[in-house]
């Protein structure tokens, strides 16, 4: 998968779970799966897993199926025996924070702190320009281009894309470098404050998040760095910016995703919307 599709480790992470469970469950002599007890085993694990766990599940199954089935090691036509988890595109809203909340998150961090310094430029990366939290992570210093004032980053399947490199993002990542991160310390850019210094990871980066919604008191729907990502785009989107420019900066690749966002703007849909007959409209 890494070497053919690109996938990132922290998919392939993912899926390694489950593949255990799957072996542990039938054994591991591929040549002796069957249908019954592939279904089996997906429903027994799937009655007390989430809607998206279970799509996961079975995604890792199907997926080392096709492995085992091009080398000949199972029956072909076995990854038919994994139903689809079925599970809705675009079915709900993004969950999103107000502008005034998500400035409240980055101006509390202590930028006279490592932990602090580090928070704030994690913040204003997602915040401004969208990022996943395995993009923050991943940024190493090659990755900033300075006099272009561009970003360069990998994200999934391993594809680069060149972001623009906002002055207020550039101020918080220089802040950081010059006052928060240990020296001589590998090629990644956020780097855990206290030793052994090690590259953080994306979990580190949705922690940032978590800390500054615990740390301001905001009523947030989730705590992850999704959030930020899905405000910045519901940000860009009430302030006139197009789908495709947004699914460009968020780099989706389908604007069929992007549309979702197209939701949340309330003024937008009461003008299109058609009034229902023989109702007052409201």
């Amino acid at each position: 998968m890494r070497t053919q599709r690109g996938t990132l480790d922290t998919t392939l992470n993912k899926y390694r779970l489950p593949i255990i469970d799957l072996l542990d469950d039938l054994g591991t002599e591929p040549s002796a799966f069957d249908a019954i007890g592939l279904r089996e085993f997906l429903l027994r694990r799937v009655s007390c897993f989430s809607q998206g766990k279970s799509k996961n599940l079975a995604t890792a199954v199907r997926m080392f199926l096709r492995f085992l089935i091009a080398r000949g090691y199972c029956a072909p036509g076995l990854e038919h025996a994994i139903p689809t988890v079925a599970k809705w595109r675009l079915s709900s809203l993004p969950k999103y924070l107000s502008v005034q909340d998500v400035e409240c998150l980055i101006n509390s961090c202590d930028q006279c702190s490592p932990l602090g310094a580090r928070d704030r430029a994690i913040l204003v990366l997602i915040a401004r320009l969208g990022l996943r939290a395995g993009d923050v992570s991943a940024l190493k210093f090659g990755d900033l281009l300075w006099e272009e004032g561009t970003l360069i980053i990998s994200g999934k399947g391993r594809r680069q894309a060149r972001l623009p490199l906002p002055q207020e993002v550039g101020k918080a990542i220089l802040h950081y470098l010059r006052h928060g991160r240990p020296h001589k310390v590998g090629d990644r850019i956020f780097i855990t404050t206290t030793a052994p210094f090690v590259p953080i990871s994306r979990q580190a980066v949705g922690q940032t998040v978590a800390r500054a919604i615990r740390r301001t008191g905001i009523s947030a729907p989730t705590q992850g760095a999704h959030l930020l990502r899905h405000s910045a785009a519901t940000r860009m989107l009430r302030e006139g910016v197009s789908l495709p420019a947004i699914g460009a900066l968020l780099r989706h690749a389908s604007i069929e995703t992007t549309t979702v966002y197209a939701k949340v703007d309330v003024d937008l849909l009461q003008e299109v919307a058609m009034p229902w007959p023989e109702v007052q409209p409201c």
